[in-house]
């Protein structure tokens, strides 16, 4: 889990935890989020795999190292995916055809998760019903306030826009609407300015 940050416009991710009234569950798992997966299914009741649909994407390695544990759950259905973006188009199919009663889990980065949440908001579930658990990188989904470009996986103080070329300055604020974190110019003045770069999201 995360750190509790002293700015309240980031989510806080209390961890996965069976929701055990819910009629089905629709867990999306990203990478190290499969050790979430795992921990989910240890303390959940003997019925909780027969209700579960995962979705789950990672590289290869992790794949190769998580894909038979999760498939010896027994889940009523284990669905991978090669992309993150192959897994939200999937996950808004279920979420379209999903009955009241079924709870929505996201664990993985927390840019994964806040497009989990932003998949789940479009169709009318309520952010903070959803079940979620920060694991693996630190590394930060950034919008540039300038072009509106989304930047995955930064993990530095400062960056590059992937859009307009802009230096940026990642602020410690967060918009879940946009499920990322903003990025302002940091040489508006002086563009010949090169402001030090550390490295702050491993």
């Amino acid at each position: 889990m995360l750190p509790i940050s002293e700015n309240k416009s980031r989510p806080l991710y209390p961890g996965l935890t069976p929701q055990v009234h819910a009629r089905a569950n629709l867990i999306a798992a990203e990478g190290q989020g499969a050790a979430a997966v795992l921990d989910l299914f240890a303390g959940a009741p003997a019925d909780f795999a027969a209700k579960s649909l995962v979705l789950f994407t990672a590289d290869q390695p992790t794949q190769d190292a998580f894909l038979p544990r999760l498939e010896a759950l027994g889940t009523d259905r284990l669905q991978t995916s090669p992309t993150t973006d192959t897994l939200l188009v999937r996950l808004d199919g279920f979420l379209s055809t999903a009955h009241m009663g079924t709870r929505l889990y996201a664990t993985g980065t927390e840019g994964f998760i806040g497009r989990v949440v932003q998949a789940g908001a479009a169709r009318a579930i309520v952010p903070k019903s959803i079940v979620t658990e920060h694991r693996g990188s630190m590394a930060r989904r950034v919008q540039c306030v300038h072009c509106k470009g989304i930047t995955e996986n930064i993990t530095l103080s400062h960056f590059t826009c992937s859009h307009c070329g802009l230096t940026l300055f990642v602020r410690d604020h967060y918009s879940r609407r946009l499920g990322a974190f903003q990025g302002v110019c940091a040489n508006a003045e002086d563009r010949s300015f090169a402001p030090p770069v550390t490295e702050l999201f491993p």
